[in-house]
């Protein structure tokens, strides 16, 4: 494949990817923040709070996942260059 195609395709995967993670996100957050009976045009000083917090450790955890994920993929190299000398 084409480096540029290939670091295209990869730039539109991670856009997919965070609209994605964006999304996921905000339903989890609204279902747990905000009742599904609108009392008031604005929220409340705890929905607010909630949803801050929701919304932190949403991204905390999206951000160690990614650490993990590249740190296995990093290994998992790793393993197949020692394989691919070793055969």
């Amino acid at each position: 494949m084409d480096p540029d195609k290939a670091q295209h395709l990869a730039a539109e995967l991670e856009v997919e990817m965070m609209a994605d993670m964006y999304n996921r996100m905000t339903n989890a957050c609204h279902r747990k923040c905000v009742p599904p009976h609108y009392k008031e045009a604005e929220l409340s000083k705890g929905e607010a709070v909630c949803l801050d917090r929701c919304v932190a450790k949403y991204l905390d955890l999206h951000e160690r996942l990614g650490r993990k994920l590249t740190e296995l993929s990093v290994q998992d190299e790793e393993m197949m260059r020692k394989n691919a000398i070793g055969q």
